[in-house]
């Protein structure tokens, strides 16, 4: 027999009114759900202690000694822990202290008394005051990346690791525009902050990183987005619509002209006007409003994730580092879990992409969706010539910067040469419906004909196989530019001024020029011909395939998932991933890495909060815990807290 200091806990269950006691040596952890076999800690044994309260976190607290000190600490708890009515993270256990989670308090007191030689029957510790706990089993303590080895995960072995471990029952990858559009709708229909998490790597704004893309290409705040009046992400239900608000603010200041010409547009758009977009600062401010409403500065975290998986009791384990050093590894365990990563990578023209390796260029030879706007200060200052790839609406933008310097600064000695594969001379066609063309750019309104979004082309793609599908976006989709008379005009201007020219051909090299700028060799139906310029601008977009995403290639090589004619993952018609499908959970891919799918545009605002209703409805289809179904009267009660800026519950 050695002398060891046990522990004893008393408390009253709440369920059944009785007194409860048990006594058990440290690492103790305490949490909503018994585990037949405790775990270990650093090769010591731990006893689980089940609360059986709701309120309580599965893996809640852990108790354990540091030194000569009994510290309990807080397992990242949903409702928290508190230590003689003071809320604790971690703090020192005074001898008679007394620990609230939830209902049930607890009382802990210690002292030295006699325990088994190790190797001894029992493997617990001896009888104090007549009670002995249950034998403890070893578990060897495993490794993250043992961890992660595993098909399913058991989350005892998280507990064991010491690794911080939360749980949740909605978490959301990405921690962008996607995360924010469907923790709006969980706060909606019902869900609390503290059931929900977005881990996300880039500042806590929503739509950070889609704010910067749009600067860098071009986009300034006052300028309008490529996003129709429908589109409205700080709003589920759609109204009123951002065009209704611009009108009441332009009314409310006296200019009833322009309120009434946006109005116009919403009305008669696209046939007798053009289509009425919304401007890029107004949408930020109003994301700002919402994300305030629903506590978004409460759920989102910072997570640089690295791998999910399955756990052995039906739900999944977000790995991921908590700080930008990633030697800080942490666990979330979730019930349902959505995928909204967004774009992994700008896309980048290869014959680019190895004049930047091998000359070490980044200044010269740029991406349109990096920040460049040294290349517009120097054509200012300077004047010179781009050499602009790729043809769209980011091109488009990029010919009307220009433009504009060329206005504001008087400068004749500023040129574009607009450089294209192959002429564009007619635009795609789909049954009786056929897209216009000038100056080889191919027009329409948004990236994808209206009728995706709501209309009979959605619930075409919806029926569809995964090849119809394919065959669908092509007809449907393409490099295209918005059909606007101001840019049109600017184009034709352009031509004929001279200053801005389009050529055809493939790319042979891409070399420095020795007098400063860079020499492209281009081959033609007119042969081979030299192009010199001060910068080139790649225009040619971004890019979502799973093998761009460290986390989702592992996802889908761990478990062998299937990706559609794409690349992306592959979804059903309510953006689940039906083979990661759990017996108490579901995981969903929605934006861009879903792209391919059931819905076209998935990657728009409209389509991100589409995606996240069907998720809503499968979720709440599948009883997702706190949700609750969105009938008329509860969805007009919602639409009045969102219009009184009041939070959803």
């Amino acid at each position: 027999m050695t002398q060891a200091t046990v522990i004893t806990v008393s408390w009253i269950d709440p369920a059944t009114g009785g007194a409860r006691q048990e006594i058990a040596t440290a690492p103790i952890v305490f949490g909503r759900v018994a585990i037949s076999m405790p775990t270990t800690i650093n090769g010591v044994a731990t006893r689980q202690i089940e609360l059986g309260d709701s309120d309580i976190s599965r893996f809640h607290l852990l108790v354990d000694w540091q030194g000569d000190r009994l510290v309990a600490t807080d397992q990242n708890s949903r409702n928290g822990t508190f230590l003689n009515g003071r809320r604790l993270q971690s703090d020192v256990v005074p001898n008679g202290g007394q620990l609230q989670m939830g209902a049930v308090a607890l009382s802990i007191s210690y002292a030295v008394a006699s325990i088994p030689a190790a190797g001894a029957s029992g493997g617990g510790i001896a009888p104090v005051g007549g009670v002995a706990p249950e034998g403890t089993i070893i578990r060897r303590v495993r490794t993250s990346r043992e961890i992660l080895a595993e098909r399913q995960i058991d989350p005892r072995d998280i507990q064991s690791s010491r690794l911080p471990m939360t749980e949740v029952d909605f978490a959301s990858v990405g921690g962008g525009l996607g995360s924010y559009i469907w923790a709006d709708y969980l706060r909606v229909f019902g869900a609390r902050t503290e059931q929900i998490a977005a881990l996300g790597m880039r500042e806590p704004s929503p739509y950070a990183n889609y704010k910067r893309l749009c600067l860098n290409s071009q986009i300034p705040l006052h300028e309008r987005l490529r996003s129709n009046s429908d589109s409205c992400p700080d709003n589920i239900w759609g109204w009123p619509g951002y065009a209704l608000r611009e009108a009441w603010y332009d009314l409310t200041r006296g200019s009833a002209g322009t309120a009434l010409r946006y109005l116009w547009q919403v009305f008669s758009e696209p046939t007798l006007s053009e289509t009425y977009t919304p401007r890029a600062g107004r949408v930020f401010d109003s994301i700002d409003r919402e994300a305030r409403r629903i506590g978004w500065d409460r759920i989102w975290r910072y997570g640089r994730v690295k791998a999910i998986r399955q756990t052995t009791d039906g739900r999944y384990a977000i790995s991921y580092a908590q700080s930008d050093e990633k030697r800080d590894p942490a666990f979330m365990i979730a019930r349902y879990v959505v995928v909204a990563t967004g774009y992994p990578k700008i896309q980048f023209l290869p014959d680019l992409q190895a004049y930047r390796e091998q000359y070490d260029d980044f200044r010269t030879v740029v991406n349109a969706y990096e920040d460049h706007n040294h290349v517009y200060q120097q054509l200012a200052q300077q004047g010179g010539t781009i050499l602009l790839r790729g043809r769209g609406i980011v091109a488009s933008r990029i010919i009307q910067r220009i433009t504009e310097i060329r206005q504001q600064t008087g400068r004749g000695d500023i040129r574009v040469l607009h450089l294209m594969r192959s002429p564009k001379t007619q635009g795609n066609t789909f049954k009786f419906a056929k897209r216009a063309v000038a100056n080889h750019f191919e027009f329409q309104p948004f990236n994808w004909p209206k009728a995706c979004w709501g209309g009979d082309l959605r619930e075409v793609l919806e029926k569809a196989n995964d090849s119809e599908r394919d065959e669908l976006i092509k007809s449907w989709g393409g490099t295209t530019t918005a059909d606007r008379r101001d840019w049109r005009e600017i184009v034709d201007r352009s031509v004929r001024e001279g200053w801005y020219a389009i050529r055809f051909g493939n790319v042979s090299s891409v070399v420095p020029n020795p007098n400063g700028g860079t020499l492209t060799t281009v081959t033609g139906n007119s042969g081979e011909q030299e192009v010199n310029a001060d910068f080139i601008v790649d225009a040619t977009g971004l890019d979502a395939e799973v093998k761009y995403n460290p986390m989702l290639e592992d996802l889908v090589n761990h478990y062998q998932l299937p990706l559609n004619p794409r690349r992306r993952l592959a979804v059903n018609n309510s953006f689940e991933i039906q083979a990661m499908r759990q017996r108490q959970g579901r995981i969903y891919a929605i934006g861009a890495i879903a792209f391919g799918g059931p819905y076209a545009a998935v990657d728009s605002f409209l389509g991100l909060q589409f995606s996240s209703q069907w998720v809503l409805d499968d979720m709440v289809k599948a009883d997702a815990p706190g949700l609750r179904r969105l009938d008329g009267w509860a969805s007009f009660n919602q639409w009045m807290k969102w219009a009184t800026n009041q939070a959803p519950n």
